[in-house]
């Protein structure tokens, strides 16, 4: 599959950004950031990972292969007006941003740091007020919609931060965007995506018991899915997931690890805020148990792995 797919963008003055880690959702989005013609520089942990998007944006970047790849986050922001970021978790997060090689030592005062990294609210907190001491800007901005909604340019984006950090950074972002919203002040972007998981994980168990309990009775699971899809049980899990989950598919994009990352984050901060969440925290130890099974890089649709 291409690295993004075809979209039409909006009219926007082009911009200098940045575009810190280039995994499965880093890559495509900075790549929409290219093709909507704005001048992206970017920087990767794994150079090849870099060397490989200049081959195939720089063009479209407006830079030669060699200027639109830095060997430091530094290096790669000092002309930035937007700095993007998406990386793994809280750690990875602060070795990209704080220090004499981090970002924010190159960031020009005014400049925008938009982290779409899913992390705890607490380091976005963080972050945030050294950035204000250091004359930057910070936006919290998770994103909904895996691999496939950044390859198709159609993320769901929930942010926290300061409103006019916010509404300058949407008409670039949006390149890579469907949704971009601002739901609070710093944090807010992430305690949204928590929610966002938190959804995810229960539909998916129920998903998962309805269609193994439906096999078991020996019924046509498509049939029924097709059925049951035009009523009170649809959803997205079920639209896209539930027939790959009937063929025993689970090569879609956001793994197994990565869920158990997230339903960490949300699980630290419930015991922080005092929510109750007996569901969340079954449900990611069932996501432990396919772990165990060797379902590492499962996408998060194989709960189902464990009931059969």
């Amino acid at each position: 599959m291409p690295s993004t797919n075809p979209k039409s963008y909006e009219a926007c003055p082009s911009a200098r950004v940045a575009f810190l880690g280039l995994g499965v959702m880093g890559y495509p989005m900075a790549g929409h950031l290219a093709l909507a013609g704005h001048q992206v520089t970017v920087y990767n942990r794994t150079v090849a990972k870099s060397i490989a998007w200049c081959a195939e944006f720089a063009v479209a970047s407006g830079e030669s292969a060699s200027n639109a790849r830095a060997e430091t986050p530094r290096d790669a922001v000092h002309k930035a007006d937007f700095v993007f970021c998406c990386v793994g978790n809280d750690d990875d997060l602060r070795n990209v941003t704080i220090g004499p090689e981090g970002a924010f030592a190159g960031m020009k005062p005014g400049a925008i740091f938009v982290d779409h990294t899913t992390a705890s609210a607490s380091v976005a907190r963080e972050l945030s007020t050294l950035a204000r001491h250091q004359g930057l800007h910070f936006v919290d901005a998770p994103v909904s919609g895996g691999q496939a909604g950044a390859q198709n340019g159609m993320l769901t984006v929930m942010c926290g931060g300061d409103r006019a950090a916010f509404e300058a950074a949407k008409p670039v972002a949006i390149a890579f965007s469907r949704a971009f919203a601002l739901l609070g002040d710093s944090g807010a972007g992430q305690l949204a995506k928590m929610v966002n998981q938190i959804c995810i994980a229960g539909l998916l168990q129920g998903l998962s018991e309805a269609i193994a309990f439906g096999q078991q009775a020996g019924l046509d699971m498509e049939q029924v899915l097709e059925v049951i899809g035009k009523g009170a049980a649809q959803s997205w899990q079920l639209d896209n997931r539930g027939k790959t989950m009937v063929a025993d598919k689970f090569d879609f994009g956001f793994a197994v690890d990565w869920m158990r990352k997230d339903l960490g984050l949300v699980l630290e901060e419930a015991k922080r805020n005092g929510a109750r969440l007996p569901v969340t925290a079954l449900v990611d130890q069932f996501y432990a148990d396919v772990q165990h099974m060797g379902g590492n890089r499962w996408d998060t649709s194989s709960l189902i792995k464990r009931l059969k």
